[in-house]
């Protein structure tokens, strides 16, 4: 779910529980069998996923049970999982590891490849499909199972948009030109503060909820592509102009909002996923279209905002950890969580695999198709440190418009190339 699975609400701190003990040991053998331990996101529909399913799990398996608990709490979930690792405590599995801090986790010496287990590439393979190269380490091993996607949407005020006199069921939004024509409006009628909200700061991730789903859409690249920055060609800087347009004539804020201000009725468009479904629910009259892009022509891509379930290597019982890891993302499970969470399984043709779901549930259908074409993180040497570089550059260049635009991008661009080197 958007940031808040990233950056973690408040919850009672908890004690790093070790599974089996120990720090990393690449000799642990694969097949070894007994309790485990496991880490789930804090979100309340996946907490109470996660608990059916590990009591389902326990019922079968007495002598191989799982104890389960949310993520410590801590600054970031990254934080806390690198600590662990540094630790050698870290769970047996974590179901909520950001792709974006695999690299850092793997260079750690904390995650199991999931591939050095028998099954485990076709296992991977049959299950997320033509999508699964995203997700393989500069080794080309897999140190994560793709599990969830949030492919993200612009959601739109409908209320909103007839107080501004535009049309709520036919809104304008599919290139940058009626995109930016629809914001004026917006603000221009006074029927919101702002006609998009997201967060102007500088955190790493931020740029998942601004510039990355539409550099997405336009290209259908990752922001990195065989060990090279995408985002200062013609179609990245395109993207990033449009933001910086927002900006500069005042329709997206350059402060801050504390709260939810799409919820609240300050912003009249978000950029967020099928969690927003349930969340925003009956509290907003919504309506939801793809990302827009420079011409208005269909997206190439979908950002993601996917999460995957690591497995970590101070597990011992790694037996164990593999078969849960494969109840919990198998066909059943994975229906479980969409009724639960609205969140779409990393699974080929989803909406295929459950028809009845999608038959009553039509308001999904839509993410399902998008997160057929979804664009990951990439997966590259430092890559918190490649996020960062382009944020702090995207941060000053198109949120606070100082400097010319292609010089920066070009200079964060030759920066990101070193990092993803590995330099």
């Amino acid at each position: 779910m958007k940031k808040a699975l990233l950056t973690l609400l408040p919850v009672a701190a908890l004690a790093l529980s070790a599974c089996g003990g120990g720090g990393s040991d690449s000799s642990t053998s694969n097949d070894a069998r007994g309790p485990i331990t496991i880490w789930y996101s804090n979100n309340a529909q996946e907490v109470a996923w996660g608990k059916k399913m590990v009591a389902d799990w326990n019922a079968a398996h007495p002598k191989e049970k799982v104890t389960a608990q949310e993520i410590p709490a801590g600054k970031s979930s990254e934080e806390v999982i690198g600590a662990a690792i540094t630790a050698g405590n870290a769970p047996c599995l974590v179901l909520n590891t950001a792709p974006a801090a695999v690299p850092g986790f793997q260079k750690q010496g904390g995650l199991v490849a999931l591939d050095d287990f028998p099954d485990g590439k076709k296992y991977l393979q049959e299950r997320v499909g033509d999508r699964l190269s995203q997700y393989a380490s500069p080794d080309g091993k897999y140190y994560q199972m793709p599990w969830k996607s949030n492919p993200v949407m612009i959601f739109y005020n409908k209320d909103l948009f007839k107080k501004a006199g535009l049309d709520p069921e036919h809104p304008k939004l599919s290139s940058y030109k009626d995109f930016l024509a629809t914001s004026r409006k917006l603000v221009d009628s006074k029927a919101a503060k702002a006609a998009i909200w997201p967060a102007p700061t500088s955190e790493f991730y931020q740029s998942w909820f601004d510039y990355y789903p539409m550099f997405a859409a336009q290209t259908g690249k990752q922001l990195v592509e065989d060990g090279k920055a995408q985002f200062a060609s013609p179609d990245g800087i395109k993207a990033a102009q449009m933001w910086k347009t927002m900006y500069a004539d005042g329709l997206a804020p350059k402060e801050s909002y504390n709260g939810d201000a799409f919820a609240d009725g300050k912003a009249a468009m978000a950029t967020v996923g099928p969690w927003a479904v349930s969340v925003y629910g009956d509290k907003v009259n919504w309506g939801a279209v793809p990302v827009p892009t420079a011409e208005g022509t269909a997206g190439k891509g979908t950002f993601s905002d996917e999460k995957s379930i690591g497995m970590y290597t101070s597990c011992k019982n790694r037996g164990t950890a593999w078969d849960v890891m494969k109840f919990a993302t198998g066909k059943e499970e994975d229906g479980k969580l969409l009724e639960a969470t609205g969140q779409m399984p990393m699974r080929t043709d989803l909406a295929a695999a459950y028809p009845s779901y999608f038959a009553s549930h039509k308001e999904y259908e839509v993410f399902a198709e998008q997160a057929e074409h979804a664009v990951e993180a990439p997966n590259v040497p430092n890559s918190v440190e490649v996020w960062q570089t382009f944020r702090d550059a995207y941060t000053k260049a198109v949120i606070f418009g100082k400097g010319d635009l292609d010089s920066a991008l070009k200079g964060a661009a030759a920066k990101v190339d070193k990092l993803a080197e590995g330099q």
